[in-house]
This record gives C-alpha cells, structure tokens and sequence, in this order.
C-alpha cells in the first residue's frame, strides 16, 4: 500500500532534508547532532513528579473547564467527567502518546484531525527549528508568507489570493466578514459547525441577538432546506456557508445546488475545508468534487498541527478585504508558516492524500475485524475512509468502550473523528487491531456480568 513505504524503507520518498549551509563545520554539525540526541535521551524520561490525577486536578482548579479545547476536556473525551482515562500528555510522536504516568498509546484522533503526517514529523520539525531560530517574528513580514501564499495558490481550486490567520475559527470568520464586504449584505445561510465565534454561535450564551438573527442554519444535504432558507434571505443574502464533509460525503444535488443558488442570488459561496483540506485531497473537498466556491477556509493538516489557518478565495472577493479589518499580530510568524510550508513539499513529492485513504481503510478494516471476531453487537465503522468514526447503540457502552481502549494502548475519538495519519504504519496497525480485539473482549465480558 502507498504509505508502507515511507516506513519500511527508510522514508526513502519522503521529502529531502536540506543540505547543512556551506560553512556549517563538521565540528558544528556534530554537536548539534549530540545536542539533539541527548534532548531526545531526556524526553524519554518521566520526571517521577508527573501524575495523571494530579495533572487533572491542578487543570480543574487553573482552567475555567479544566482543558482550553473543548473536544479534549474529560467529559468529552469519554463521555464523563469523572472517567478514570488519561487527560493530559507528555510526548507525542508519530501516531503514539505518552500520558502523565507513562504509558504509551496509539493515537487514531491525530490532534482532531490537525496532523496528517505524524506528530513531531522530522522535516516539519526541522522546518520549524530553522524558521525560529531566525526569528519567528519581527518588524517586518517574514519571507515565508509569501512563500506558502504562492503555493497555496498553486494547489487550490478557488484560491487567487490567501490571508493567514491563526485558527479555522478565525479564517471562516474572515471568509464570512470579506463576503459581506464584497456583497454589501449581511444575512449568512450556513451549514456545519465554524468555531465559537459569535456570528455563528446560535446555540451558546452571551451571543447578542442582533448577531443572531443574520445567521439563519440549515440541515446537512437538505436541498429543499437550503433553496427555502435562500429564498428567505432574498437580496440580503451575503454568503452561503458550508462545511463540505459532515460524517459522511454530501450529495452531488445539494452542493451542485449550492453553487448554482449563489452565483444566482449574486452571493458567495464559503467552503470550511478546514477538516477536509489536506486531507480528501490536497486541494480540499473543491479539488476532490471539482464543485469550486468562492472563498474558502483551510487549517488543521495544512501545517501538520502547528497553529496556521488561511482563508483563500477568487481575486476580486480577496481584494474586499482592503475595505474592511482583519489583522492578528502573529498570523505571520515564521514557525507555522514554515511547517506548512514543508507540509506541502510533502504533498509535492508524494500522493499524501491517497496514502491517507489507504490508511484509513486499513483503519477500518482493523476494528471491523475485532468487532466481527468478537462478537459484540451495536457498533459500526462509518464515514470517508481518511477520516471515519465509530457509532455505538447506546452512549454508556461508548463510554466504557473508550476507557477500555485507553487500558489497552489505543485512542479512538468520541463521536467524529478518527483519522488517518502517514505515521500508522503497519506496527501500529497491528496494535490498533489487538487494543481493539482486547477493548472488545472486555467489554463482551463486563456485559454478559452485568447480565446474569
């Protein structure tokens, strides 16, 4: 399969590390190299002081949720607050995560999706040490958001022109406030889920309703939903937003009609490739369905985890954003620019995207294979194979299967998604299957004991 030989020959396709500079001495080249393997000998080790339940206590008592992302807080993790599973980690590299306490897991969430190579990939890694040891920020812009502007421009659909901003959160928003810029309306039709930012926050508190009342949401792959609710906006229609992949593939009718209700309704159509990009396709979801928007938002895999968002768009739209302000002190620091910028000599040298649906395939197969050989009934492997999720027929034996997973080496994410990274290479395969196969067995067990 396509991503076997990055790992079973040496990474031998992989991109080029580059050169050491011509009046790099060899003296130069070998401290360096002892300095690098004497911090990875000390990365290995775990201070005796670490503690999961200590760890989790002192985050309850210094962070309003106890976890600053809310896909990693406990509760959502594994469905409770009080479950025993690990919550915070020490070392992650490749698809595997040391916990608190030491031990080591096979991680199938890759960051919620934000790694698609592996975590600390070296040429990433590199690119990122290089870039901030020159400075990450300054004065002036660094030279690397030219750079990776240009090939973005390169490489998707829609894109003319890129602005860099931190988070996907950010980007979408900036997709959204460029649109009604360009269309001088203010009534946004939208489908997915955007971030936590106010415009499109329907359902939280402390959202004015003003705020409200332009973002009018509709279902997912809801034709008749989405011609009522674009003819509802009529001549107030700024954007039409939609996060392409939500679980599954969307139909042909509704994203086809999509595009053809806002070229008609004179407004712009917003891909959220934030998820999808780098990931379907290099291209995103538009290069995948050849259905290309307006503007659209790309973050997560483009810089394999470091913080890095874009939104890119047609030129004429882009250029709206001189009317109006988007600007983030550090969307141009160096480090994230230039780990997206070796995440893309990835995709220039080889067909990441391919490799991660053969992957992710095999990912499936594996715990379709120890759900079969167990026996257990009421879970099921759904979703586009790159990045797919597990359904259970109850919420409880969802729970116990993710604490179980944890006791027996294995990540799995709590409703969508788990996804597939370059780094599950065949090793971690076979223990995905075993943790799984043993998860399975245990909880077959618990349930036929609480039975009798």
């Amino acid at each position: 399969m396509p991503f076997r030989r990055f790992f079973e020959r040496g990474a031998k396709d992989a991109p080029a590390a580059p050169a050491p500079a011509a009046d790099e001495s060899a003296e130069d080249t070998a401290a360096v190299a002892d300095d690098e393997a004497e911090a990875s000998a000390e990365a290995e080790v775990i201070p005796a002081e670490h503690d999961e339940a200590d760890y989790r206590d002192r985050a309850a008592a210094v962070l309003p949720t106890g976890a600053s992302t809310g896909s990693k807080r406990t509760a959502a993790l594994y469905g409770s607050e009080d479950s025993p599973g690990p919550s915070h980690y020490i070392r992650a590299v490749g698809c595997r995560v040391t916990d608190v306490d030491g031990n080591e897991y096979v991680d199938c969430t890759m960051a919620l999706g934000a790694v698609s190579l592996g975590y600390a990939e070296p040429n990433v890694t590199r690119a990122v040490v290089d870039a901030i040891a020159g400075g990450n920020v300054s004065a002036l812009s660094s030279v690397h958001e030219v750079d990776v502007a240009e090939r973005l421009c390169g490489v998707i659909p829609c894109a003319d022109k890129a602005q860099f901003l931190k988070s996907g959160a950010e980007a979408i928003a900036a997709a959204v406030r460029i649109a009604r810029t360009y269309t001088s309306r203010d009534v946004v039709v939208g489908c997915g889920y955007f971030g936590w930012l106010d415009w499109s926050a329907d359902e939280t508190t402390g959202v004015p309703q003003g705020v409200r009342k332009d973002f009018r949401r509709i279902p997912f792959d809801d034709v008749a939903a989405l011609e009522a609710a674009v003819a509802a906006a009529g001549s107030q229609l700024a954007a039409i937003v939609i996060e392409p992949v939500i679980e599954r593939m969307p139909s042909s009718e509704w994203i086809n009609r999509a595009r053809e209700l806002a070229t008609q309704s004179g407004a712009a159509l917003i891909f959220d490739e934030i998820k999808t990009g780098f990931r379907l396709k290099t291209g995103g979801y538009q290069a995948f369905a050849d259905v290309v928007p307006d503007l659209a938002a790309f973050g997560k895999a483009m810089a394999n985890g470091f913080p890095l968002a874009a939104v890119v768009g047609h030129r004429d739209l882009m250029d709206a954003a001189r009317k109006t302000w988007i600007s983030s002190t550090l969307a141009s620091e160096s480090s994230a620019l230039a780990a997206a910028g070796a995440v893309l000599t990835w995709h220039d040298s080889v067909d990441v995207c391919a490799s991660l649906w053969s992957i992710g395939a095999d990912m499936k197969h594996a715990i379709t294979a120890a759900i079969e050989a167990s026996g257990v009934q009421g879970i099921t492997i759904d979703g586009p194979d790159p990045m797919w999720m597990l359904r259970f027929d109850r919420p409880e034996r969802e729970q116990r299967f993710l604490e179980l997973g944890v006791a027996n080496g294995v990540i799995l994410k709590r409703g969508a998604y788990n996804y597939a990274a370059l780094a599950h290479d065949d090793d971690a395969l076979r223990d995905l299957e075993r943790g799984a196969s043993d998860t399975l067995v245990a909880l077959r067990d618990e349930e036929a004991e609480g039975t009798d």
